[in-house]
């Protein structure tokens, strides 16, 4: 193994940071290097934590962050930003929010731009959260960019998946139609100092009651916290600790598996996307077949299928 990944792999947070800019960048040869990190990933307690814009999640994750901390805990956080629609890059938002931490050499904090992906997880994003765990993370946070209905791709690559909503916002029915209730392994109703918040305790547990039972018999706790004054979030840390403590026993093999395969499916299509798009392939079928992207995509797709001997 050479010099630099050992070092990543040692907690050298210099060598950690320089690797995940050479990875969120995909400047050419970062893959190799990300070869052994993957290699030494699955450590880790990792932690979704995704929900509605306003819901406070970063406020929690912040919250979060000194109870794992208070704990003798390392954390590593993933805060996944909306991306600039000039440069590409990280607005850099959550990053501010825990600026509080910036002097603790027990927490390592990355903002990563959505990069265009709904479901809130780039492939580098991914990678970003891989080396926080290959570097010796025990906790390695990844906080959603909160698109609404279509964010629950951080169920696939997180231990325990954390869905955040507020009393007042229209969370339970944003809820039914997303989906969320089936990726959820703790809800938390944060602000939970407004009025309203038994009425949305309520209907979770009223949604809950008329959704199939996990098929793992975990059934989802419902927490109450205030983030901004730390309240209940030792609650949500020691269910935390009891969720990770049955995936750890019946899950554990199957979620890496799972973050495994989310991450391969993520590296093939961003370079289908590359192969086709900036090398301007695309945009020379689009030209020949003028108003038919159909044909050219196919012709395109037959390209790439007799390039690869299939």
């Amino acid at each position: 193994m050479d010099s630099f990944t050992q070092r990543v792999l040692d907690g050298d947070e210099l060598a950690a940071a320089r690797l995940m800019r050479l990875t969120d960048d995909r400047i050419k040869g970062y893959d190799a290097y990300m070869r052994n990190i993957w290699r030494h990933t699955g450590n880790a307690h990792v932690i979704g934590i995704t929900g509605a814009p306003g819901a406070g999640k970063s406020t929690l994750v912040d919250a979060l962050i000194y109870e794992y901390r208070s704990k003798g805990k390392t954390v590593g956080v993933v805060a996944i930003d909306p991306s600039s629609p000039f440069s590409g890059g990280a607005i850099l938002g959550d990053r501010i929010r825990m600026s509080g931490h910036s002097n603790d050499s027990g927490v390592f904090i990355r903002s990563v731009a959505t990069r265009g992906h709904l479901g809130g997880l780039s492939v580098s994003a991914m990678d970003i959260a891989a080396i926080m765990d290959a570097m010796g993370k025990d906790a390695v946070i990844i906080e959603t960019v909160g698109v609404g209905q279509d964010e629950i791709e951080v169920a696939a690559v997180a231990d325990s998946c954390v869905v955040v909503t507020v009393p007042g916002m229209g969370d339970d029915i944003q809820a039914i139609k997303a989906g969320i209730l089936e990726i959820a392994d703790i809800f938390v109703v944060n602000k939970a100092d407004r009025d309203g918040v038994e009425r949305t305790v309520k209907d979770l547990e009223t949604m809950l009651s008329f959704t199939p039972r996990h098929r793992y018999n975990w059934t989802p706790p419902i927490i109450k916290t205030t983030a901004s004054e730390k309240s209940g979030i030792d609650t949500l840390y020691e269910r935390l600790e009891d969720h990770r403590s049955f995936a750890m026993s019946a899950l554990k093999a199957e979620k890496q598996q799972a973050r495994l395969l989310h991450a391969a499916n993520g590296i093939i299509k961003e370079r289908v996307f590359t192969e086709l798009f900036h090398s301007q392939k695309l945009s020379e079928a689009i030209k020949n077949e003028r108003n038919d992207p159909y044909t050219a995509v196919e012709k395109i797709w037959e390209q790439c299928i007799i390039s690869t001997g299939n």
